[in-house]
């Protein structure tokens, strides 16, 4: 698109898509199975669900790579193919918008913990997200969003990695569950220290996603309480309600009516962007649009 993401967020709300994993799941990935891998063995599959989420309204769709550093694929056999899965991953996505919307390559954690918690340095940690955002920018993502992040050291080092890589805009999303203290992520990070650190790691857009069994109405606050903090736009993309494992099924029980009936709250708090996360589909984005062509 002629427009940069920034300007657009900043001028606009935009729609993001919703869970990449799950729906994959519905086609046919098998629990275990490494779905990032489906980036070249099925790339018709994981195109038609970029497909549904583009046609249900997202203008904004993650590539799916959450898992593609060099570490996880190498737990899988597929370290040698690390910039192959990522560059495809952002190919399929590109093909999916019909020239239209921005693709977001999408980093989550690497699946271990930096020194001196974890064997892991800053500069190993550095190279990992490095490595994996300059394989989605060759494929064509128009910038990169850094995913589900709990520790406040992790996401630095994957912002400035992205920075590295030459992402013209960096996305940051930290998870967060309520505890006595307030909202937190699994290492202690507060809200306010995530605006803080992300900030100052250099994300031009900073928000939350994948809760820990938050209500629409918890996202709302947590919105609030970024945008009390910075003048940053600011992503929201709330998961479908707490899974539960029925046999060896996953369900979710936020439907899409009950969270789109919920969603402009997020807007009035103050999110510019707007998705979803795990067990959202693509009418729970259809039903986002229509709500949110009422704000």
């Amino acid at each position: 698109m002629g427009q940069s993401l920034l300007d657009a967020a900043r001028k606009e709300v935009l729609l993001a898509d919703g869970a990449i994993g799950t729906e994959l799941l519905r086609l046919g990935l098998e629990a275990g199975e490494f779905g990032e891998a489906w980036n070249l063995e099925h790339p018709e599959r994981v195109m038609s669900v970029h497909k549904a989420y583009f046609d249900a309204g997202a203008r904004l769709l993650t590539t799916n790579s959450f898992r593609g550093n060099r570490s996880t694929l190498a737990a899988h056999g597929l370290a040698s193919q690390v910039s192959e899965i990522n560059r495809r991953a952002a190919e399929v996505a590109r093909a999916s918008t019909d020239g239209d919307g921005w693709v977001l390559g999408s980093i989550g954690p690497f699946g271990g913990f930096l020194e001196p918690l974890g064997a892991t340095t800053a500069d190993e940690a550095h190279s990992l997200f490095e490595e994996q955002a300059r394989a989605l920018l060759e494929g064509g993502a128009d910038g990169i969003v850094i995913e589900t992040m709990i520790a406040k050291e992790e996401v630095e080092v994957a912002i400035r990695a992205a920075r590295s890589a030459g992402a013209p805009v960096v996305i940051a999303m930290m998870t967060f569950g309520k505890t006595a203290k307030g909202y937190r992520t699994m290492m202690g990070v507060s809200p306010e220290e995530a605006v803080r650190i992300v900030s100052e790691a250099g994300a031009d857009i900073l928000g939350s996603n994948c809760g820990q069994g938050l209500s629409m109405t918890e996202y709302a606050e947590i919105v609030r309480q970024f945008r009390s903090l910075t003048d940053k736009p600011v992503i929201i993309r709330p998961n479908a309600g707490r899974p539960d494992l029925l046999g060896s099924d996953i369900q979710y029980h936020q439907t899409p009516r009950i969270m789109a009936d919920q969603v402009c709250a997020l807007v009035r708090a103050g999110a510019n962007i707007v998705g979803g996360c795990c067990g959202t589909t693509p009418e729970h984005i259809r039903l986002f649009r229509e709500a949110l062509q009422r704000v």
